[in-house]
């Protein structure tokens, strides 16, 4: 079976496109821009599908129900019981609250939960890429996710929300598997949406006014992740505001309650249109030749020296030499790829570098769970919920998102600025930075004029300072997710082989788990009298880590349209005889 397909290739590579490229059903008939038209004409985005949007439909209502669960935790681990109260509401002028643990266990607590969230993605990837599919992962993943907000909503409800233990318990087992339900359907929805758009060459087209531009697949899946993105923000922001309110006036078996229900379209939708999806098959387990050819590249190149190390690991030949074609006499039994396979692992790999600067600016967005939730609550907030305060961030990306894809990044390119991923990132870290040195300002005013000054976590009386000055902390955060968040899952997507999309994901999703661990060091910082120190850590560690980031990466950012535009790689599965990467 494997030597008719291998001879059916090399029929079909000598039938080639009127600009010679290759016939593949998707990128036929279309006009090829020259070495000139690619340095000179303006580039844009094509058309979005429709698919894309349906698959993003299905995130909305997961973001909206694991946002509206988790911007309570806070208060339902931080807070006690209200007094009199049997559902944890603490009404128009009381606080919410439930299990009384302090805010170092909330802090703690809902740091363990974003790590294991983002932990649980590496095994749906694997899980998806080498056995069931992105489709069929997911769906597993929203079962498991579903029992465990049913489990959840055990922990709020009268008699189990009065013993603190027993809910505790519940509230725990809750967390456990929700986490791990949302890490299979996490680390294959971001993939399974930019899938839907399959052209991956550049191309020509003419505009309404006649003017000749490039319409570039990097940047149409960019504007997918774009609108990804957006569309994760408004379940975010309806689901966090609702849910605030509910647990304020209501209770907590309510604010888990409503989530779960509206939960319940995720499958709907999956189901719906579940003949409409592009889907990619399983391709087994690609990872393993992976990492063999990684080893294989490594080979004679460790020394006692580490610099001589570190430069015979960074050389320009070190994946060039463990190419198929570079090998004489027998090859090993694994290495069944071509050359162009090896060109992508390396790509993905250099992905995956740029990856491991994202904790530090993990680190820096995660203080909108719960930092910032919690110093809200010492500010004058007439009435508003303080974690009401955090949707400020969904709320802005919601504003800004479409500003920046419709009007910044297309003035950007009419002023010939090449604003490459890269720089995206960099720009990210930096407004990180910013938010954190805002959030400093604003706490050191905070224990300025609260009456208990460096107490003011445990104070009864509150900042006369408004809540409301808490704003540009988050509309920066909101600007730096734009930069480095919603770019990251593009970078993840283009850089990746197409066989391994998912576990490149994963790794990108697992530096939001690392952020996670390195924060429980953090902890003792959060809380009374070192919160500013607690920004300004990390205010130093963003800006720092920006500088660090765009020093190591320069050089990868004169190679972004080289990557963007390899020929792409085939493997084959030699235990199951068949090409794992065929072209369409």
């Amino acid at each position: 079976m494997a030597d008719k397909l291998t001879d059916e290739k090399l029929r079909n590579s000598d039938v080639v496109s009127f600009v010679g490229h290759e016939l593949d059903g998707i990128h036929d008939g279309l006009e090829f821009p020259t070495e000139e038209e690619i340095a000179t004409l303006r580039r844009v985005s094509d058309k979005l599908p429709w698919n894309a949007y349906l698959i993003a439909t299905v995130e909305l209502a997961e973001r909206f129900s694991f946002y509206g669960c988790s911007v309570v935790f806070t208060n339902f681990i931080q807070q006690p019981l209200p007094t009199g109260s049997r559902f944890g509401d603490g009404g128009a002028d009381g606080q919410s609250g439930a299990l009384g643990r302090g805010q170092n266990a909330s802090t703690g607590l809902t740091t363990f939960y974003q790590f294991w969230c983002y932990c649980t993605p590496l095994l749906g990837a694997y899980i998806a890429d080498a056995h069931l599919g992105r489709y069929n992962t997911i769906c597993i993943g929203v079962a498991i996710a579903f029992i465990g907000h049913v489990i959840l909503i055990a922990s709020a409800v009268p008699g189990v929300i009065e013993k603190s233990e027993n809910a505790m318990a519940c509230f725990a087992i809750a967390i456990l598997v929700m986490g791990f339900g949302t890490g299979l359907f996490k680390s294959n929805i971001s993939p399974l949406v930019a899938e839907q758009y399959r052209r991956t060459k550049l191309f020509i087209s003419t505009t309404k006014t006649g003017e000749r531009v490039i319409v570039d697949p990097i940047m149409t899946v960019s504007s997918v992740y774009m609108y990804f993105y957006l569309f994760i923000n408004i379940g975010a922001l309806i689901g966090q505001i609702c849910m605030a309110y509910a647990e304020k006036y209501v209770g907590f078996y309510l604010a888990y309650t409503l989530p779960t229900v509206v939960f319940l379209l995720c499958p709907l939708i999956l189901w719906v249109g579940r003949k409409r999806y592009i889907r990619s098959p399983p391709t087994g387990s690609v990872f393993a030749s992976a990492m063999h050819l990684w080893f294989f590249a490594m080979k004679g190149r460790w020394s006692l020296n580490p610099i001589k190390t570190y430069k015979n690991l960074t050389s320009a030949d070190f994946w060039e030499n463990a190419k198929p074609s570079k090998q004489a006499g027998l090859k090993p039994h694994w290495m069944n790829f071509d050359d162009q396979w090896v060109d992508e692992v390396r790509r993905g790999f250099k992905a995956c570098a740029v990856f491991l600067w994202y904790p530090v600016y993990w680190l820096c967005y995660s203080q909108i769970n719960n930092n910032l939730t919690s110093q809200a609550a010492t500010m004058t907030t007439n009435g508003v919920p303080n974690d009401v305060i955090s949707n400020l961030d969904p709320f802005a990306l919601i504003i800004f998102i479409p500003i920046s894809e419709m009007l910044i990044y297309p003035a950007l390119q009419r002023a010939g600025i090449n604003f490459t991923a890269l720089k995206k990132i960099t720009a990210g870290f930096f407004t990180a930075s910013a938010a954190m040195i805002w959030a400093v300002v604003v706490q050191h005013y905070i224990y300025k004029t609260n009456p208990c000054h460096y107490s003011a976590s445990t104070c009864e009386d509150v900042s006369p300072l408004s809540v409301w000055i808490q704003t540009g902390s988050y509309v920066l955060i909101a600007f730096s997710e734009i930069l480095a968040s919603i770019t990251g899952l593009e970078y993840a997507f283009t850089k990746a082989p197409k066989n391994m999309r998912s576990l490149v994901m994963s790794v990108f999703l697992f530096t939001s788990a690392i952020a996670s661990a390195l924060g429980e060091a953090f902890v003792a910082l959060a809380a009374d009298p070192l919160l500013v120190w607690n920004y300004g850590v990390f205010a130093v560690m963003a800006g720092t880590a920006g500088l660090l980031f765009w020093y190591s990466i320069r050089k990868l950012d004169s190679e972004e349209d080289a990557l963007n535009n390899m020929d792409e790689g085939h493997i084959t599965l030699l235990s199951e005889g068949h090409f794992t990467n065929e072209k369409p």
